[in-house]
């Protein structure tokens, strides 16, 4: 059984929601790339808490509520690396007598947990967490302290792809027009890059390693601090429904490649006046 039928079975069994909601739902979700979490709470019919303490009470789990505001050993963190806890919604809480309590944001993530078990030595224990607490935990004690960039007055442009070619390509192109240009090469580092710096204006490629242009969106998209940044999917694939699926995923606009150095100026000023927090 698909781990959306499962999560959605039991906030049908809990009497979250109906089972024509769920339908309505799924049916949303179908190829937008987005967990059914998301598409829920974009409806307004379910909030992650609700979603947390249903999956807790059906499964017999834990929950923990606030996972910020404690002291976690550099020891512990090193159990689980960043990029598999950025990727996978994961945070180490305790290890004692031979047991890991590992925060999880998703239940039936049996592969997740049972590598970290045969790579640590450890017996997992799952805890169930949101996954915004999760991501604002690995944030706060993976990420912050993980990149010091120097903040410019200037307008920032984040450029993630990659593409060496195409990245300088795109920084050639800002930089004349007076942007300060960063980068990264690919979607966590992009992460963990926005996080610390804030770019005003973010470009990304589709496909990348280790983590998609989807991926990096939706991980900005859970930071209060970072969830209005406008981000430019840049993609090879240039057919009406890619738009529409990178539209319906949040992505503020859309440019088909091969790029146009003209194209991309206009577009990202197009982005900082059409959002003057980022202005």
């Amino acid at each position: 059984m698909g781990t959306h039928k499962q999560l959605g079975e039991l906030l049908v069994n809990a009497g979250i929601i109906t089972v024509k909601t769920l339908e309505r739902a799924i049916e949303r979700q179908h190829g937008s790339g987005r967990r059914l979490g998301e598409v829920l709470e974009e409806m307004g019919v379910v909030t992650e808490e609700e979603m947390v303490d249903a999956m807790a009470a059906q499964l017999s789990m834990r929950v923990v509520k606030q996972i910020r505001g404690h002291q976690f050993p550099p020891e512990l963190l090193a159990l689980v690396p960043a990029e598999q806890a950025m990727k996978h919604s994961i945070f180490p809480l305790r290890a004692r007598d031979g047991e890991l309590a590992l925060a999880v944001a998703d239940p039936y993530a049996i592969d997740v947990t049972d590598q970290l078990a045969q790579k640590t030595g450890l017996r997992i224990m799952p805890i169930l967490a949101t996954p915004h607490e999760i991501q604002a935990a690995v944030q706060e004690y993976y990420l912050t302290a993980d990149l010091a960039l120097k903040k410019s007055e200037t307008t920032r442009i984040l450029v993630v792809d990659d593409s060496p070619v195409i990245a300088n390509v795109l920084k050639a192109a800002l930089e004349k027009e007076g942007f300060e240009v960063i980068q990264a090469v690919d979607g966590l580092e992009g992460v963990k890059v926005a996080l610390n710096s804030k770019p005003h204006v973010i470009l990304c490629d589709a496909i990348m390693p280790r983590m998609d242009g989807f991926g990096l969106r939706r991980a900005l998209a859970a930071q209060p601090e970072t969830a209005s940044i406008p981000i430019i999917l840049l993609t090879s694939k240039a057919a009406p429904e890619e738009e529409e699926k990178a539209l319906a995923a949040g992505f503020f606009d859309f440019i088909a490649k091969p790029v146009n150095a003209i194209r991309i100026v206009s577009r990202v000023r197009r982005a900082l006046e059409m959002n003057p927090r980022h202005a």
